[in-house]
């Protein structure tokens, strides 16, 4: 029976594990590093002037799109978890059946 609780113990902390969301990143302060190096123009006796560099915008998302995104892989974590469990109570009732004919013999 305590390697049974063993085993449950066990498959829930490895489907809360699985659930968790992961955590999220620290950046840490350094040199920002351009694609777009910053030109300076500079007139014989006169202070440097930095020009603006243009960045590139970025991607466009869509919130549609995110929230289909995110219920499909909701879905399929808990397809996976699910599947997760029922192999589980597979191997739970495997070694039940083995435990009872070991005994009987």
């Amino acid at each position: 029976m305590a390697k049974l609780r063993g085993l449950v113990l066990v498959g829930l902390l490895g489907a809360v594990l699985f659930t968790a969301s992961p955590a999220s990143a620290l950046t840490l302060a350094g040199p920002v590093r351009s694609e777009h190096p910053v030109t300076m123009i500079v007139a014989p006796g006169a202070a440097p002037v930095p020009l603006q560099a243009t960045a590139d915008p970025g991607p466009v998302l869509d919130p549609a799109q995110t929230d289909k995104a995110n219920t499909e892989k909701t879905k399929n974590k808990l397809i996976a978890g699910l599947i997760a469990v029922v192999l589980l109570a597979i191997v739970i009732w495997g070694r039940k059946i083995r435990s009872k004919k070991a005994k009987g013999s």
